[in-house]
């Protein structure tokens, strides 16, 4: 019954594009694409604490963020437009967007630019969910000795701009990531080191980037962390920034640590 009435034989089964003000297709179906079949039936992604998420108003979510080519952002995307019914925008690094035709795709999925200017626009104007990554790139290429160890949360940037915008914190916690694209060892690069996973040594560094191994992934919601806004314009403490901040890590780690004691197996969770 679901899209009778929207379709018929001689009319083409594609609905108008309509994009919103951040490039965002709102006509894009999550439930309808490829990720939908890689969370239900490869990662097989099981949610606990879905009803901390808000179900009004702004609020910035903040994970964990891990594994080459992670897939934490698109996770979290489609598991609360699937059972939150509500959209949520990622924050990227402006160099993707320098890359061809890849900045246009990402508008699309609802990603944005990572920039303060961007995300206040969102959580104050827009009252949107908008999801950021704390660890930023070191989450990714970490070395095998910091497997699902939580990496510094830069200087607290996400704490000023949940006061500024007066939106509560919440944290997801995935676990599973690391398992997908596991590190085998550190390589060295001229002093840069870098991991090299199971499998790009078994695919190459192209397609084992994206060919990711079936492991079960849970995802945790923690409670709400909100934070007094500042006065309009007033200073904030760089101290209460990277307290907070480490205070939120700290609980993530503990979260994370809860469910890895808890786990039976990579593969069936």
């Amino acid at each position: 019954m679901m899209g009778a009435s929207r379709f018929s034989k001689t009319q083409p089964e594609q609905a108008e594009v309509q994009l919103d003000r951040w490039g965002r297709d709102a006509t894009r179906s999550l439930t309808s694409s490829f990720f939908e079949a890689a969370c239900r039936s490869w990662f097989r992604v099981e949610w606990e604490g879905l009803e901390q998420i808000p179900r009004t108003g702004g609020a910035l979510l903040v994970a964990n963020h891990a594994g080459m080519m992670p897939v934490d952002g698109g996770i979290i995307q489609y598991g609360i437009q699937e059972e939150v019914e509500r959209p949520v925008y990622l924050l990227a690094h402006h160099g993707f967007f320098r890359i061809p035709f890849m900045g246009r795709l990402l508008n699309r999925a609802g990603t944005v630019v990572a920039h303060p200017d961007n995300a206040h626009r969102l959580l104050n104007e827009d009252r949107e969910l908008v999801a950021v990554f704390p660890e930023g790139e070191k989450g990714p290429v970490k070395p095998r000795s910091e497997r699902y160890r939580l990496q510094r949360f830069g200087r607290g940037g996400f704490i000023e701009t949940a006061m500024r915008a007066d939106v509560p914190i919440v944290p997801i916690v995935l676990m599973g990531t690391e398992d997908a694209t596991p590190t085998i060892a550190d390589l060295d690069f001229g002093g840069q080191k870098m991991p090299l996973t199971l499998n790009a040594a078994l695919f190459g560094p192209v397609l084992g980037a994206i060919a990711q191994f079936p492991a079960k992934i849970r995802v945790r919601v923690l409670p709400p962390v909100r934070f007094e806004p500042e006065a309009a314009g007033a200073p904030i403490s760089r101290s209460v920034l990277m307290d907070g901040a480490e205070a939120i890590r700290g609980e993530m780690q503990a979260a994370l640590d809860e469910m890895l004691a808890a786990r039976e197996d990579i593969w069936l969770g």
